[in-house]
């Protein structure tokens, strides 16, 4: 069996079911020997797209992504979305294969591409085709994304397999050590629970932690979702907390971070946390600890495993349904500010829609947007975000139903990544309605990838928060008094746009036009729906000046 073959079947042995990409010669018989063994394939119109819709679905399947590309150009067009993978620990294997001489048109440095984006790198013999494969599965599966290597020599050459798909030895388990992070939970009085991307699948255990200890509960905008659900849940910590979340999490004596680095986005900067709180962080990747900021206490290994070691040393059932206890400073008062405050949208706000003037249309406050769309769409969303100055209404206004119900496109904090990740996230979960919120200069960036969503007919909305600008720059820059014709643009009517891609558009400038929204949303849902939503600009979203900080 050609080793291209041994690849494709392995990696479908190992539980590939799903592969993205845009194939050419160097890619074509891998791929097709992964579609043969059972898998689908995703045809995407650029590689770039391919690689958001792999990270897309990864994050919201929870299971492993696969993008193939083509040599040399099809790696490098991938490179921005492989990076936003890689820096997001998204569990993905890139099929990327090699020209390896030196002096052919299509070589690149692979392994140090890699590197300088975070990701892995594992390379196919010849005569190892199997066991590399499955090496690089799984090492995607602990978390990574992996750049596998396929020489295309080596691709052609045949190697003497047939099955089984080997199997990894079992990993040691090791018991992590508990007891200071049991002392300091007892001792607190206050204590805050900030989970991340690494306690995704540990909602019930720190949920039953949390009310053994009487934990207040929040997330960074990667987990967004945990906890949805909770009486005392608190949202996203950091840039996008609502003012009684930060206002709780810097009354904490204790903040344990679970899965979190606590990074600038998380702790706005450190000014979120008090102090004199004792901080506590909790990973499984001990290189994590203490990288963004000090830490008074550190816990390896993997967040359910200590969470289950810890409620096991409380004599807290580890199995059972998470219980509705208070202790600590949960109280009924509190519980009902929770219930009348913990949402952006029982914030007040000066609505600052515009209506038409004389030269100048409509546009529409993107938080009484957002409030409206939350109430328009079913409960049942996957909700992707892009990057730029909008990107906070969909993030807080829209709610989602849980942790794969949101997808967050900032680890690179690359413009232009949301609509091919909504299209990824759309197949892991096509009995959701996926909600693709993008600004204008994403959807143009991306709207390739509108040909795509044709094809699949997937339950796909795409609203664009539209102010004919790069909001940010436009924000940051202007009130110094800086040139603005470089980031603002004239108006443009993108719904039409989109209505040449073969999907159904909608202007919006009020919310009395989101009406033919609610007809769509009860029919078949098989066209795409573009919505260009024509924000107001008067103001700098707060979480902008973060963003900026940060550079």
């Amino acid at each position: 069996m050609r080793v291209a073959e041994v690849v494709g079947r392995v990696l479908y042995g190992h539980g590939a079911r799903h592969v993205f990409g845009v194939v050419g010669s160097g890619n074509f018989h891998v791929t097709n020997a992964l579609v043969a063994a059972g898998a689908r394939f995703v045809a995407a119109a650029h590689e770039g797209g391919a690689a958001s819709m792999a990270d897309g679905y990864a994050r919201t399947a929870g299971t492993v992504g696969l993008l193939s590309v083509h040599q040399g150009p099809g790696v490098t067009n991938a490179l921005t979305g492989l990076t936003e993978a890689a820096k997001s620990r998204t569990p993905m294997v890139v099929l990327a294969p090699e020209a390896t001489a030196p002096l052919s048109n299509f070589f690149i440095d692979l392994p140090a591409l890699a590197a300088a984006v975070g990701a892995d790198f594992h390379r196919v013999r010849a005569t190892h085709a199997a066991e590399d494969a499955g090496a690089a599965y799984r090492a995607a599966a602990r978390g990574a994304t992996v750049v596998l290597g396929l020489p295309l020599e080596v691709q052609q050459a045949t190697e003497p397999w047939s099955g089984p798909v080997p199997a990894a030895a079992p990993a040691p388990v090791t018991a992590p050590h508990v007891e200071p992070l049991l002392a300091a939970l007892q001792a607190s009085r206050r204590p805050v629970f900030i989970a991340g991307r690494g306690a995704r699948s540990a909602r019930e255990p720190l949920i039953r932690l949390a009310d053994a200890c009487g934990a207040l509960l929040a997330v960074s905008a990667a987990a967004k979702g945990l906890f949805a659900g909770n009486p005392w849940n608190l949202d996203v910590a950091g840039g996008f907390a609502t003012p009684l979340t930060a206002e709780l999490i810097g009354g904490a004596d204790l903040v344990v971070a679970w899965g979190s680095t606590l990074n600038m986005w998380t702790t706005r900067h450190g000014e979120l946390i008090p102090p004199d709180a004792v901080v506590v962080q909790v990973d499984r990747d001990p290189t994590a600890f203490g990288v963004n900021r000090p830490v008074d206490l550190t816990v390896a290994g993997g967040v359910a495993t200590v969470a289950e070691a810890l409620l096991a040393r409380l004599g807290v059932d580890s199995t059972g349904p998470a219980g509705a206890t208070t202790g600590g400073w949960r109280t009924p008062e509190l519980a009902q500010r929770i219930r009348d405050h913990g949402r952006w949208r029982t914030v007040p706000y000066r609505d600052e829609s515009a209506p038409a003037r004389a030269g100048a249309p409509a546009t529409i406050d993107p938080r009484t947007l957002s409030t409206a769309l939350d109430d328009l769409l079913p409960s049942d969303r996957t909700v992707v975000v892009d990057s730029g100055n909008f990107m906070g209404y969909p993030s807080m206004w829209l709610d989602v139903p849980d942790v794969a119900g949101f997808c967050f496109t900032q680890a690179f904090q690359s413009v232009g990544l949301g609509l091919a990740s909504a299209l990824g996230a759309a197949v892991a979960r096509p009995d959701r309605l996926t909600v693709a919120a993008v600004g204008d200069g994403g959807f143009v960036m991306s709207a390739t990838e509108l040909v795509t969503a044709v094809r699949l007919a997937l339950p796909l909305l795409v609203v664009i928060y539209d102010d004919a600008a790069y909001g940010a720059e436009v924000h940051h820059f202007g009130p110094d008094g800086h040139p603005l014709e470089t980031v603002t643009f004239p108006e443009t009517d993108l719904a039409a746009i989109a209505g040449g891609y073969g999907c159904d558009g909608l202007t919006v400038r009020t919310v009395d036009d989101l009406e033919p929204a609610r007809h769509w949303l009860a029919g078949p849902r098989t066209r795409p729906l573009v919505i260009d939503a024509k924000v107001s600009a008067a103001r700098g979203s707060w979480w902008l000046e973060e963003a900026f900080r940060g550079h």
